[in-house]
């Protein structure tokens, strides 16, 4: 008795303290999904190495690698010192802050570490999963995006002026982009913007690069062999394995951009975006290796294994802003109009004689336009209730909006490559010299040879 008796004050504030309320947590299968998912689009970047690859001559290939391989590296380091904090931090509409360069306040956290900006509603990318999860999984597009400009100026720019290029182009048109379209308050997007629809990256991947894709095959001008000495592509297996890595990795790119596995309801209908996306991204690749095929069947006499691939990634490129918001039916559309309209364009870009090696303007810049344009058609609320209804449920304002988004994307990757490019041909130069470009640029870039035949059965 006299125990307690003496107890009783501290027993009495044990039970007066209130708990403190356990931190939130992240969601272990959202995590999971998301690391995976971000694993996938990096695996996009080496597929993409072998797709331009394959189309090269022989003694180009190591260098055609090489120029998708580097962006691991170089972005790989960039996006954690300033990249996604100028691509994802509060800041202006057009570009983001540096309050987290390096990563500084970037931890684990998953909710309100964009607390104090507007729209206040927005206090998170992603509600259920470390915020460092969310920026390694963006870096993943930071990553790609720049190498598929590579296939425009392949066999004649010099190593040391691409690694250049794709240094400042990550940094002064990439990451703008990339606020206007996705980050809060950004000036194109849904948190805050104009409300432009871009679910994994129609205007800031597609767009963006085959434009500046163009502008570089203009700048640098056509390769010594242009249009006169074409050669075919030199392994064509490496086509199509790459293009099957760009199509397995595509899932990781879309369907990863719901972030999360969760359902949801619209209305009275229940809703899964990921999964949607998932569906779709196939169902739209299938649709354009398909359309492709039987274009060439019909007009060429014969389908091609060049052509499946070259359809497949056009109908990928298409229905990536569209994925999340879009039902399976519409993809086979979305799959079929953007690989009917690419397919046109390529033959349009020979008659022009621009070099643009390997079509990246025909297929992502053409791609990208038509599949932006497409889903501001075909968008509904009743696959994801986040999005908006497109033209064909009224809404035809939506279609202005794209419209906008689009012509920004073009203007700011057109303007930003031609200065950047022209800065770098003053100082540096951007070209190898013509007897390089001659004799292979594996051998006078990197020291080394893919197949050791060309220039190691010379006598000793």
């Amino acid at each position: 008795m006299t125990l307690l008796f003496l107890g009783g004050p501290l027993m009495g504030n044990a039970f007066a303290q209130t708990p403190a309320a356990a931190p939130a947590t992240a969601d272990t299968g959202d995590t999971a999904f998301m690391l995976i998912s971000a694993a996938l689009v990096l695996l996009m970047t080496p597929g993409l190495a072998f797709f331009y690859g394959g189309f090269v001559r022989s003694r180009n290939i190591l260098n055609t690698l090489m120029m998708s391989f580097v962006l691991m590296a170089i972005v790989g380091v960039t996006w954690i010192l300033w990249g996604y904090s100028l691509s994802f931090a509060p800041g202006l509409p057009f570009i983001g802050g540096l309050q987290w360069f390096g990563l500084n306040g970037v931890g684990l956290e998953i909710t309100n570490y964009l607390k104090g900006s507007n729209p206040v509603e927005v206090v998170s990318y992603a509600g259920t999963i470390p915020h460092q999860a969310f920026m390694i999984y963006q870096a993943m597009f930071a990553i790609i995006t720049p190498a598929l400009i590579s296939g425009a100026i392949v066999e004649r720019m010099s190593f040391r002026a691409y690694s250049l290029f794709v240094l400042l182009w990550s940094t002064f048109v990439y990451a703008p982009l990339a606020h206007m379209v996705w980050a809060k308050g950004g000036f194109l997007g849904l948190a805050g913007g104009l409300g432009a629809l871009d679910f994994a990256g129609g205007t800031v991947v597609h767009i963006s690069s085959g434009v500046s894709a163009l502008v570089a095959a203009i700048v640098l001008g056509p390769r010594k062999t242009h249009p006169d000495r074409l050669s075919p592509p030199h392994n064509v297996p490496f086509i199509l394995l790459g293009a099957a890595l760009l199509w397995f990795g595509w899932f990781g790119f879309n369907a990863g951009s719901a972030l999360s596995v969760a359902s949801g309801t619209s209305g009275n209908l229940t809703t899964n975006v990921a999964t949607t996306a998932f569906v779709a991204t196939n169902t739209a690749a299938a649709a354009a290796a398909l359309m492709w095929l039987i274009l060439e069947a019909v007009l060429r006499g014969k389908p091609t294994a060049v052509g499946a691939a070259t359809g497949a990634v056009a109908g990928l490129v298409g229905i990536t802003p569209a994925a999340g918001f879009v039902t399976p039916l519409s993809a086979i559309l979305i799959g079929f109009i953007t690989a009917f309209v690419c397919f046109y364009a390529v033959s349009f870009k020979h008659k022009l004689e621009i070099d643009d090696a390997l079509d990246t303007f025909p297929v992502h810049g053409v791609g990208g336009t038509v599949g932006a344009i497409l889903t501001a058609v075909f968008a509904t609320t009743q696959v994801n209730g986040g999005g908006k209804d497109g033209v064909l449920r009224g809404n035809f304002g939506e279609l202005g909006i794209e419209l906008v988004a689009i012509a920004v994307a073009y203007a700011i990757a057109g303007v930003g490559t031609w200065i950047i490019l022209k800065v770098i041909d003053a100082t540096v130069g951007l070209r190898v010299k013509e007897e390089a470009e001659y004799q292979g640029l594996d051998i006078n870039e990197h020291g080394e040879e893919a197949y050791n035949s060309e220039f190691g059965d010379r006598p000793t």
